[in-house]
This record gives structure tokens, C-alpha cells and sequence, in this order.
């Protein structure tokens, strides 16, 4: 079958690691959602970190 691996989401403003999940391997574009950061306290935008 296919291939999987974890994706990590850090937060742009502080650099903390909060959300993880897998994801294929075809990998045409890097994450870039707008999460809750329980440290921030706010909705800020997490990018995909390795």
C-alpha cells in the first residue's frame, strides 16, 4: 500500500511543536494552517516543521 509518515505543525509565533498526523508521501506543497496554540492562547497561523 501506500507510504505514510507524521507531519509535525509548529506554531509561527512562538516555534512550539502542537499538532502531529500522517500524511502520504506524495508531498506536493508544505502545510500552512490556522491552528489553536495553547501556549499563545490564540487562532495563529502553524506551519509543517520536520
Amino acid at each position: 500500500m501506500g507510504d505514510r509518515y507524521i507531519v509535525v505543525l509548529g506554531c509561527t509565533v512562538c516555534k512550539n511543536k502542537n499538532y502531529t498526523f500522517q500524511r502520504g508521501k506524495k508531498k506536493e506543497f508544505k502545510l500552512d494552517l490556522k491552528k489553536f496554540c495553547r501556549k499563545c492562547g490564540k487562532s495563529v497561523p502553524h506551519k509543517e516543521v520536520k
